[in-house]
């Protein structure tokens, strides 16, 4: 017999941050009808894109990470913010932290990043023919260095854990295993 759905006996909002809402849900078992409570943090949709060059360079960034307070190697992205839909999002965040713009766009489908306590989903944009287009817009919380990579060794890079981020793991794995199988 499959899982079903926990119904929700309450839902509260128990304090709202910048990029993220702590709520608090109580859901009753439907095996055991016990209640139990659970966390959830609400955040926006997120955006990663692979800007990949003419010539299958792809544009990776650099920047430092508080929470596991490293700096770490990785694709542009950022929160889809609530007048964005998730394409403009992404094209937005690729001229913002990097500087160059993108021809081609084709979404590579999204992950739920952590369904256990998050809400959100994290879109994936492959951005074909990317070229430079002007100077990076960074926020005064960014300190971002942009770096172009042969498409080649991307899989090096994640093998060796130089590339760690699990969502940038993950939109990798889309690409090659999904879009660059069946591409022409």
């Amino acid at each position: 017999m499959l899982p079903k759905s926990w119904p929700i006996i309450s839902s509260r909002l128990e304090r709202a941050f910048r990029i993220f809402n702590l709520r608090m849900d109580r859901a009753r078992s439907p095996l055991t009808g016990a209640e139990h409570d659970f966390v959830v943090l609400e955040s926006a949709p997120w955006v990663n894109i692979i800007p990949l060059t003419p010539t299958q360079e792809v544009i990776l960034i650099r920047q430092y990470r508080h929470g596991i307070r490293e700096v770490t190697l990785e694709i542009p992205g950022g929160l889809v913010e609530a007048a964005d839909t998730p394409l403009t999002a992404a094209k937005r965040e690729l001229m913002e932290e990097t500087g160059y713009r993108g021809e081609t766009w084709i979404d590579l489908g999204y992950v739920h990043p952590n369904p256990a306590i998050q809400d959100n989903r994290c879109h994936t944009f492959l951005a074909l023919g990317v070229t430079p287009a002007g100077p990076q817009a960074l926020d005064e919380k960014e300190d971002i260095a942009v770096l172009l990579r042969p498409l080649a060794e991307i899989p090096r890079l994640i093998r060796e854990g130089e590339i760690s981020h699990a969502l940038v793991v993950a939109a990798f794995w889309r690409f090659f295993m999904e879009y660059r199988s069946s591409a022409p």
